[in-house]
């Protein structure tokens, strides 16, 4: 049996994790789940609402390819409330979770051989899909000296061997945490623009930032094609939903291939996430629990030694260098799993040079469940105090 030379990727790590995890917990072991990027929470409750509303009256068919016009027009108005930018609901596509939209903008924008930088450490499924679809994925490393924010002079470096076709930022950023300030992603924009080069923000984890609001590209470029989602700050990851906006010169295409892999993003989600622009304030209890997660951890990982993170901005990540315990962060992760029960994602899925170093911690969960880990890892590293 033949098997395809575009399926040699790499493995998604933390799915891994969440096995050896599951089948610790099948044993019987309590497990403290701090390695999977999914809230603790449900959907909002309107969403259930409507689910169960749409489930009872509509018979849950096929919908047009980019979504419907209801949920489309609330995405619109969304960005002119919460970013004071005026989007025509036809420039939004509904999609099969951001997972779509990126596999829909990289077909759309882009051929055989054409080379796409994006940040390492980043989100792994990025440079594999970019593989998968025979792109090249170029690295440019952002490190602690930038407080690990892509910058224009980085963007340059890489373009010199061969050109740039893309350009992928995210910010806030997983697993860092760190965000880009308006000006730094309006230069990023500028110079994507006089480079003739495709940009493409991930924007999954805006809503959930502490401090500043992230901004969206389209408040500096109408040309950038925007991916978000409504699994992180919407709390609905299992309904597999998310949206781009794309370029009115871009629209056709990318409907044409949405129509042609996908007929149509999910029905039964998306009537119910027309409900989730009124559900507010219980979205934002969601995010003052990942901001008090984050404060525990940020005063009590320190005192089992592990001191040095990267700027965690937005997100719920807390990405953390632990080269005083280790240069094997899958052995630590699963020497921490096995002897603590304190699941995390070694750096090794998100950066391919120096993610040995380091380990990402979730704290989309209870507050308690973080406090316990930080007991746990402060009886268990050698120099904790």
């Amino acid at each position: 049996m033949k098997i395809s030379k575009r399926s040699d990727i790499s493995p998604f790590i933390v799915m891994d994790v969440m096995a050896a995890a599951a089948a610790r917990e099948a044993a019987g072991e309590r497990v403290l789940h701090l390695e999977v990027g999914q809230p603790a929470t449900p959907a909002p409750r309107a969403v259930l609402a409507a689910a169960e509303q749409a489930l009872r009256e509509d018979r849950i068919g096929y919908t047009v390819a980019l979504g419907i016009p209801e949920l489309r027009e609330r995405l619109a108005h969304y960005y002119q409330t919460q970013y004071g930018v005026c989007i025509s609901p036809e420039r939004i596509v509904v999609t099969t979770g951001s997972s779509a939209g990126f596999l829909l903008s990289f077909l759309a924008h882009f051929d055989a051989g054409d080379r796409v930088a994006i940040c390492d450490p980043g989100y792994p499924a990025y440079r594999n899909i970019l593989k998968v679809l025979n792109l090249e994925p170029v690295l440019i490393p952002c490190r602690a000296e930038s407080d690990f924010r892509l910058t224009v002079p980085q963007i340059a470096q890489a373009a010199k061997d061969g050109g740039l076709d893309g350009l992928l930022i995210a910010s806030p950023a997983n697993p860092t945490g760190a965000m880009l300030s308006p000006d730094e992603l309006r230069a990023i924009a500028d110079y994507c623009a006089t480079q003739n080069i495709t940009l493409i923000s991930d924007e999954i984890y805006h809503g959930i930032s502490y401090g500043k609001a992230a901004q969206t590209a389209l408040a500096v470029s109408d040309d950038a094609v925007v991916i978000n989602s409504f699994s992180k700050y919407f709390s609905m990851t299992g309904w597999r939903l998310g949206w781009m906006v794309v370029p009115q010169a871009a629209l056709r295409a990318v409907e044409r291939i949405a129509q042609n892999l996908f007929i149509s993003p999910p029905t039964l989600s998306q009537l119910a996430a027309v409900a989730a622009f009124d559900c507010e304030a219980e979205l934002q209890e969601n995010v003052a629990v990942y901001a008090r997660n984050r404060g525990l951890l940020l005063r009590e990982l320190p005192k089992a030694g592990i001191d040095r993170f990267a700027p965690p901005d937005g997100a719920f990540y807390l990405y953390a260098d632990v080269s005083r315990f280790t240069d094997d962060s899958v052995r630590f992760c699963q020497d921490m799993l096995l002897q603590t029960g304190v699941a995390a994602t070694p750096g090794t899925d998100f950066d391919v040079v120096e993610g040995h170093k380091f380990v990402r911690f979730s704290f989309a969960g209870a507050t308690e469940v973080m406090a316990e880990a930080a007991k746990r890892l402060a009886g268990w590293l050698p120099d904790s105090t």
